[in-house]
């Protein structure tokens, strides 16, 4: 039995001891986990991905935002949405903003540029931080939208494209927030 199976199944053991049916993950890469690998090992969770559950809160009036004046654009996480098909939730949140403009880069969706934190890259750089490294390229596409916020919903690509933002002198012009920071600038009064 190797690390991971044996992790998950201990997991999966104390879940169900709790008697956790839903599991609710910030991480995309944690949510394919839980989606597609736990129940192979007798995992079955319903499992979001907060910005699933935040859109329907948003829906049924719970969360309100006060109005912010604010370009943004919106990265796709490789594991939110092509691996696990989740486009929407992220953009119905931004849209719900008032004064929030929402600019789509060039690649986005089904066809987005990964922000270079896959493989191990977040950890190891292995791919390098050049000119062409994937981070890089990917903030000057969000660049090329006018916005100054790049919205994420993977904390893996925010550590990518934050590096990448320094990296090409750009800290006074874009900014790298997850969906819940802006969020929560939009309910400060």
């Amino acid at each position: 039995m190797g690390l991971f199976t044996q992790l998950a199944n201990d997991n999966i053991e104390k879940f169900k001891a709790k008697g956790i049916k839903k599991i609710i993950t910030l991480d995309p890469h944690a949510l394919n986990v839980f989606k597609k690998e736990y129940p192979k090992l007798g995992g079955n969770f319903k499992v979001f991905h907060y910005t699933e559950i935040l859109t329907e809160l948003i829906k049924k009036k719970k969360i309100k935002f006060n109005p912010y004046p604010v370009k943004v654009t919106y990265h796709d996480p490789c594991y939110l949405g092509r691996h696990n098909q989740i486009y929407g939730p992220p953009r119905e949140i931004l849209k719900a903003i008032p004064g929030l403009e929402l600019i789509e880069m060039r690649r986005n969706a089904l066809n987005a540029f990964c922000c270079g934190g896959g493989g191990g890259n977040f950890f190891t750089d292995i791919l390098g931080t050049g000119e062409d490294s994937a981070g890089r390229v990917r903030v000057r596409e969000a660049l090329d939208t006018g916005a100054s916020i790049i919205a994420v919903a993977c904390p893996s690509c925010a550590k990518m494209l934050t590096d990448a933002v320094k990296l090409e002198n750009l800290e006074d012009r874009l900014e790298v927030l997850g969906i819940a920071e802006i969020m929560a600038r939009a309910q400060k009064k």
